[in-house]
This record gives C-alpha cells, structure tokens and sequence, in this order.
C-alpha cells in the first residue's frame, strides 16, 4: 500500500484514502465520507456479499457513503473455472433469472435503491482503472455484470 499511496501523494490526490480492514471493520472514522464508491471483481465472502447479497456486509459499506452516493459494483466469473467457488459460497446460480430482484431486495434493506442490473462487455471492463480488470478483459467465457445503485437518504 506504501507504493499507491505514495505514488497519490505525488500527483497530488489528497482526497485518497487507503484503508487495510474488512469491510465488516471499517473505521467509523469514515462513516459518510464517500460520495462515490466502487466494488470491482470482488472474489470470496466479499463476492458472496454483494452478489447474495449479503445485508450487514451491505450496511457497512453504505456506512460510508453520504446521501445520494453512487455504488457501483463489477461482477466477473467464469462459469466453468470458477464452479467450485462459486458453489462453495453458495453462488451456483449466480446469474440466473431472479438475481435482480435478490439484490434490490438485500440492497435495499442496506440503504441503497438499484438502479439496474447489467451485462457488462469485455470491453467496458478494459476502462476500469486496474490491472486486474484489463487482464481479464481480455479473456473469454467471463460473465461481467454491473450493479449499479445509489444510497438512499437517511439510509
């Protein structure tokens, strides 16, 4: 993290915060301070969390955000390789047909109304500011989705 976050003192981004916590133990210190949050190609229980969803998981992270706070999350898994952890954290049919309505309804007992639900392209994942996410870009047999939601006032 000494290297990111050097490297944002040097072009100048005070506005950015590094942070080594679960996201169950977020520093209260930021409780509303984000105005835009994104959660890009989550693996493990934090997958499990906002793909389930999971609603505590989901309240921490909406700690964090100010009224009107854009969440965005990005989704991506290979159906074949990724079928043992997929199924260990209970997201066999991760995709299926019900999946929207499941996250509207977790998402809102958090304090966040959706937006939509979406198929993202390979090539709109090769925007995303990471390594890893123009890596994998560049694969085939990923399924990408896009959540997008906003937080609610008084969430």
């Amino acid at each position: 993290m000494r290297g990111f976050s050097g490297r944002a003192l040097r072009v100048r981004l005070a506005n950015l915060l590094y942070v080594r916590a679960g996201v169950e133990n977020l520093p209260s210190a930021l409780a509303g301070a984000a105005d835009r949050l994104s959660v890009v190609l989550p693996w493990g229980s934090l997958l499990a969390a906002v793909a389930r969803p999971t609603v505590d998981v989901l309240r921490s992270i909406r700690a964090l955000a100010q009224p009107d706070a854009v969440l965005t999350i990005v989704l991506g898994v290979d159906p074949a390789r990724d079928r043992a952890e997929l199924h260990r954290l209970g997201l066999a049919s991760l995709f299926d047909a019900s999946l929207a309505s499941r996250v509207a309804e977790g998402y809102a007992l958090a304090g966040f109304t959706l937006g939509c639900v979406r198929p993202l392209a390979q090539v709109e994942l090769a925007r995303w500011p990471s390594t890893w996410a123009r890596r994998l870009a560049h694969g085939r047999g990923r399924t990408l989705l896009e959540i997008n939601a906003t937080a609610a006032r008084g969430g």
